[in-house]
């Protein structure tokens, strides 16, 4: 077992007491900055306190005590002053996920007993179907409209009317029980149905503590995660308020280089999607422009330098580092498999890569890597609240990953069959197989809703497997199966299914695709066990169907 640093941290109680003590740290200091039009719009740890305030003021007048109040839209600023204000104040947040179809949108303010509704411009379309859907809504407010109309309030207007309220004395922010139930994020798994997992404050308030005793932090963060996602809520924006953060809102996907460029963070959590697409655009560019080569010999050098303590990957890779602003220093991978082979290469040019591990039943973070023990094969070491296990072990060493402690969930809303398969004498199963290294590293293998057997009773992890062929510059997207024999049943051959990146295909002319794909294959997984070989490949010519976290459907 490693040991490990630990960092001082203010342990609050409360998101409150959070909020009220960064205001009194640094009131002027900038907590938010994102576009409104051509203009960037900054506000302060004090202006924003401020205007949750004033929403939570309105919503006091409104009555919402004990009430679940949704919030579904695109990451916006007001998304974030709702998310903080229903989190500090006596009523349940749900936020629910902005690309879900609206059947499911109805199910889930209906299952999760909203009875107040926040939403974006892009739902005013299909207001009336939500409105017949939804009996027990009572009260719709607007981010986009500017005025009262059609019985939906105006946020602006809300919030101004809570403004006058707070600021007269007939609002204060009263103090609540911190175990109860705080918030009800509706999963959106590979696989099975939604549930809605609840979660309290103290799990919210732990995650953000547990997470600054292990590891330090950047002070200016590009936010581009879904706001929905318990990732990005928790491990950004609530953790950015205790590490006193300023937060900068990426509006669109489209935009993330030209923000990178604009607000020169020196964080960004990502999910490996995005790794990926910056390792193999930077590698894309080298080897169109000549340079790849050299870059290999400058990580080469640099790493032989760095043995001898000669740090100069600022001026050796300033040009890579130039395109991210030329600030970002650190990003953090969630929410999937990363490559090891990527979390080296950004560590290689001076862009620290710590890969995580998280499940929104444990709020979600269960382990990070530090920035004193980096290993990009694994998740890093559990967070300073919980304890990690797995049961079940195979002859490899593999088993269910468990975790127990403060940052696990109450269970899942309204739904105690489930919790109780989930969950065993205070220990969650989260369905995901690993190891635990002699380091006290969490190392992930696969799903255990993904994991199967073959014919010769070999177990097969398909993520592993699949991580090396990704490692192939125009694989853009694979799943790895077992062939299914004669009586209908997993054989013993595995089979690729490859969806390939068209414009790197395009440029390789007449060359037999499959064949060198084939060949590219067979190269990659040439070291892994004989039974883990590929010996059927398909090349889609479609995207696999994905989740709104953008995985994909097995």
């Amino acid at each position: 077992m490693a040991d490990i640093k630990r960092y001082k941290v203010d342990h609050v109680k409360t998101i409150k007491e959070m909020q009220e003590k960064a205001v009194a740290a640094c009131p002027n200091k900038l907590n938010f900055r994102y576009r409104k039009g051509k203009e960037i719009v900054d506000v302060t740890f004090k202006e924003f306190y401020e205007l949750t305030l004033s929403l939570g003021a309105a919503l006091n007048k409104i009555g919402t005590k004990g009430k679940h109040i949704a919030c579904i839209g695109e990451n916006s600023f007001n998304w974030i002053t709702v998310f903080y204000t229903v989190l500090k104040s006596d009523a349940v947040l749900v936020p629910i996920d902005k690309e879900l179809p609206v059947k499911d949108i109805i199910t889930i303010l209906n299952h999760s007993d909203s009875e107040v509704l926040f939403y974006s411009n892009r739902y005013e379309k299909h207001l009336d179907e939500i409105k017949n859907g939804c009996p027990r809504v009572k009260t719709y407010i607007a981010f986009d409209k500017e005025k009262d109309e059609g019985g939906t309030l105006s946020y602006s207007k809300f919030v101004k009317e809570g403004e006058k309220r707070w600021k007269a004395g007939k609002f204060k922010e009263e103090e609540h029980a911190t175990n109860v139930l705080k918030e009800i994020i509706y999963t959106s798994g590979t696989t099975g149905l939604a549930k809605g997992v609840m979660l309290t404050e103290h799990n919210l308030v732990s995650v953000v503590t547990g997470a600054l005793e292990i590891t330090t932090l950047g002070d200016v963060a590009l936010s581009v995660l879904p706001y929905h996602h318990t990732y990005e809520s928790s491990c950004d924006i609530l953790i950015g308020m205790h590490n006193h953060t300023t937060i900068c809102i990426n509006d669109s996907l489209k935009n993330i280089l030209p923000n990178l460029q604009e607000f020169k963070p020196n964080l960004m959590m990502i999910v490996p999607a995005f790794a990926e697409m910056f390792y193999k655009k930077i590698w894309g560019t080298a080897e169109k422009t000549g340079k790849a080569d050299l870059l290999r010999k400058l990580i080469r050098i640099s790493n032989k330098l760095r043995k001898a303590h000669i740090d100069l990957r600022g001026i050796l890779f300033k040009s890579i580092r130039k395109n991210f602003g030329g600030n970002l220093k650190q990003l953090i991978s969630g929410g999937a498999p990363l490559r090891a082979e990527i979390g080296d290469f950004f560590n290689d040019i001076g862009i620290l890569m710590q890969n995580g591990y998280g499940i929104t039943e444990c709020s979600p973070l269960v382990s990070v890597n530090t920035p004193t023990l980096n290993d990009p094969a694994t998740v890093g070491i559990p967070v300073s609240c919980c304890e990690v296990k797995t049961i079940n072990d195979t002859e490899e060493g593999v088993g269910e990953i468990c975790v127990k402690g403060d940052i696990v969930m109450k269970g899942y809303y309204k739904d105690e069959q489930r919790t109780k398969e989930a969950m065993v004498d205070g220990w969650f199963n989260t369905g995901d197989y690993g190891r635990i290294t002699d380091k006290g590293q969490v190392q992930i293998v696969g799903r255990k809703k993904n994991f199967f057997v073959l014919e010769n009773g070999k177990n097969v992890y398909p993520e592993e497997i699949e991580n090396y062929i990704l490692a192939i510059p125009y694989v853009q997207e694979v799943i790895v199966k077992a062939a299914i024999n004669e009586y209908g049943m997993n054989g013993n051959n595995l089979v690729a299914e490859v969806f390939l990146n068209k414009d790197a295909v395009a440029e390789f002319g007449d060359i037999d695709v499959a064949k060198k794909l084939k060949g590219d294959i067979n190269e990659q997984t040439k070291e892994l066990p004989v039974y883990k070989h590929i010996s059927d490949i398909i090349i889609r010519d479609k995207e696999f169907e994905k989740t709104t976290t953008n995985k994909i459907k097995r």
